[in-house]
């Protein structure tokens, strides 16, 4: 048989011409248009063939190479057997021809087949940190609620029963579906085409052979972790079904801002208010550290906004342990004049330095009005 003159097309034709032509003579030869006539049902099958082969590229190309004989070599044939034309279904409850041959056109669909293993899905959680605790880093306690191994089934999703007669199929071993004027026969799923039921699905987890638990879970926070940093946990996720791999649990770290420390890298930037007195003599100023109060030495003649850089007095680094800086950035505040004996020491003050803080401002704008 030529099955490209069943079909009608060329042999260049596209997958998409193909599967037109098929549709098309389908619908002519269905039963449910030519109710008792053998030659249309025999024509159908022969379509139904023509088309499974020129619409799988490997068994079109060996059968364009060597002809039917080469196409169907180790390969699974399709036709009418097992179908049967004298039952007659009309309705909603009538499929059509395609939807006749889906599940056998489409049996090597590359779907997980049933029974193979499946990696358990990954959870997700989050966990807010103090800004302390974060830098510190430590042993942190949560709950999670995942999916685990069924305790009635082990897991498996099916009990051993007493062998009885499967109330499924009555004990012939196949189911049988209706569909057009043909019933299509398969073996049935619960005893697995014995006709015996040797086992029952699982009634705690109905089959699926997980269940869901709650339980607390301690977790190791390295130190000096950053704001949504996540954690790997590994096998902590929904188990895998089959045997399969469990998932892992991905716990994202929130940590809160600091009331006075900001965060660059692994260097903490602090800003300290400094008296005027301590920035023009110079002095010894305390600042806050995480480990507690550090010594700064303030040169004379300090002004606002310098900064100053205390050596590993920083974050420890999550990645190698080495410890960041501390930068100070200083901040001139002005007294608050309650008396007249501090105004008058101003005032003094000033006459005897009479440097203009301004010279560079009124030398800039100077050289801007000569231009």
């Amino acid at each position: 048989m030529d099955f490209y003159l069943i079909l009608g097309v060329d042999r260049g034709a596209t997958p998409a011409e193909i599967k037109r032509a098929y549709k098309r003579l389908a619908r002519k030869y269905h039963p449910d248009i030519n109710p008792g006539d053998r030659m249309a049902a025999a024509q159908l099958r022969h379509i139904a063939e023509a088309y499974e082969t020129l619409s799988d590229p490997e068994r079109r190309r060996r059968y364009d190479a060597g002809g039917q004989a080469a196409a169907t070599d180790g390969s699974a044939t399709y036709g009418f057997e097992g179908f049967d034309f004298s039952v007659s279904v009309s309705g909603a409850s009538a499929p059509t021809f395609g939807d006749l041959f889906a599940d056998v056109l489409h049996q090597r669909d590359g779907r997980r087949p049933d029974g193979a293993p499946e990696r358990g899905a990954d959870l997700h959680q989050t966990i807010s940190l103090s800004f302390e605790d974060a830098m510190r880093g430590g042993q942190r306690q949560m709950t999670v609620t995942r999916q685990e191994h069924c305790r009635t089934c082990k897991g498996i999703g099916r009990l051993h029963v007493a062998e009885s007669r499967c109330p499924q199929c009555h004990g012939s071993g196949s189911v049988k579906s209706a569909r057009g004027h043909m019933v299509f026969s398969k073996p049935c799923a619960p005893c697995g085409g014995t006709g015996r039921l040797r086992q029952m699905r699982c009634p705690t987890c109905g089959g699926q052979q997980v269940e869901t638990r709650t339980e607390p879970l301690t977790i190791n926070v390295p130190a000096g972790l950053g704001d949504l940093t996540r954690i790997r946990v590994g096998g902590k996720g929904h188990v895998g079904r089959n045997g399969g791999q469990n998932g892992d649990l991905y716990v994202t770290i929130h940590v809160q801002p600091h009331s006075m420390f900001r965060r660059e890298g692994d260097d903490l930037h602090i800003v300290v208010p400094v008296a005027v007195h301590e920035a023009a003599l110079g002095s010894k100023i305390e600042v806050p550290s995480l480990e507690g109060p550090a010594r700064l030495r303030v040169p004379p003649g300090t002004q606002s906004g310098q900064r100053f850089r205390l050596r590993e007095r920083g974050i420890a680094s999550p990645r190698d342990g080495r410890r960041g800086d501390l930068v100070v950035e200083v901040r001139l505040v002005l007294p608050k004049l309650l008396d007249e004996r501090s105004k008058e020491l101003l005032r003094e003050f000033g006459k005897i330095n009479r440097e203009d803080v301004r010279r560079d401002l009124i030398n800039h704008n100077e050289r801007v009005r000569s231009l």
